[in-house]
């Protein structure tokens, strides 16, 4: 296979996270050379998105083509666990090629006999379960900033997903339009009293990968939704207790609605002017300045060198 080029000048318009592959995607470079303290999961792919028909609210029927940047949190072959994800250095990288929007993936448990193995869920709130092992922000060693996140998802970008979501109802795809999403430490699975206590709490459906990555996409002023694949019912169910197996063979049988679904609201998004905005996210651009506590004089260097890798020419 000829080697990919490692830089990629265009802009940006998107980024996808933990995604099967798409055939609307064409891969155009693997950009091998970003590092904010540690290295990514894997060097994150530039992908040329070409129109697909999947989604009949796109206006997108030209043959233009978008640049969207692909990155597997688990690594390419699923070999990081979830609390070992280098959340931060995945935000910071994509962010620095100039990411401004996110659609993540993830396979989830479901806590709700109504929320079936094979649906999709489109989360519009967070309860954290992880343990504080995993770091969480870009802002500390010697700068402090505290940013909301009482909405911990991107309620215009789920608008887009929604659209298209029921755009594909009836042809194999199952949408619930909101949910509370909790987000255990793992890897291991909850027990059966966790397990009914996310239920009591509110739960809808339960994954270890949403966090701390919404936070530092918060932090990062990048728009972030996520579409949750459920993939069992976890072990609440008298159904079976959820396994290895369980789980992929939900995701394998469900891979081409999980496909098309994702190319139809990426294409949604690219092709619509009205998105432009949006996808940019305009509407967070700045937002961070105000969260910040800390006097930039009173910075720490090594805080003052970081933060303007992030945000150059910001501060």
């Amino acid at each position: 296979m000829t080697a990919l080029p490692s830089t990629y000048d265009d802009n940006l318009r998107q980024g996808l996270s933990r995604l099967l592959s798409l055939a609307v995607l064409d891969c155009v470079s693997c950009l091998d050379s970003l590092k904010w303290l540690h290295c990514p999961s894997q060097p994150p792919g530039v992908n040329r998105l070409r129109p697909s028909p999947f989604c009949t609210t796109s206006a997108n029927t030209s043959e233009k083509t978008v640049a969207v940047a692909f990155l597997s949190r688990h690594g390419s072959h699923h070999q990081i666990a979830p609390h070992e994800v280098p959340a931060r250095a995945n935000i910071a990288a994509l962010r620095s090629i100039g990411v401004r929007s996110i659609i993540a993936f993830s396979a989830v448990g479901s806590l709700q006999e109504a929320i079936k193995p094979r649906d999709f869920v489109i989360p519009d709130q967070i309860i954290d379960r992880t343990k504080g092992v995993r770091p969480w922000t870009f802002f500390e060693g010697g700068v402090v900033a505290h940013v909301p996140f009482g909405d911990p998802f991107d309620e215009g970008i789920a608008k887009v997903v929604r659209e298209c979501g029921h755009s594909l109802e009836g042809d194999g795809v199952v949408l619930h339009d909101r949910g509370t999403v909790v987000c255990m430490e793992g890897p291991q699975f909850s027990t059966r009293a966790e397990s009914n206590m996310y239920r009591a709490w509110g739960g809808s459906v339960i994954n270890m990968s949403v966090l701390p990555e919404a936070k530092l996409a918060r932090e990062a002023e990048i728009a972030y939704q996520m579409i949750c694949m459920s993939t069992d019912y976890d072990c609440w169910h008298d159904s079976a207790d959820v396994t290895v197996e369980m789980v992929m063979g939900n995701m394998k049988a469900n891979a081409e609605n999980a496909r098309r679904f994702v190319t139809a609201v990426l294409d949604a998004l690219a092709g619509e002017e009205q998105h432009t905005e949006l996808v940019q996210a305009k509407h967070l651009a700045g937002s961070v300045k105000f969260g910040v506590s800390t006097p930039q004089p009173h910075w720490s260097p090594e805080a003052q060198k970081k933060l303007t890798w992030l945000f150059p020419g910001y501060f």
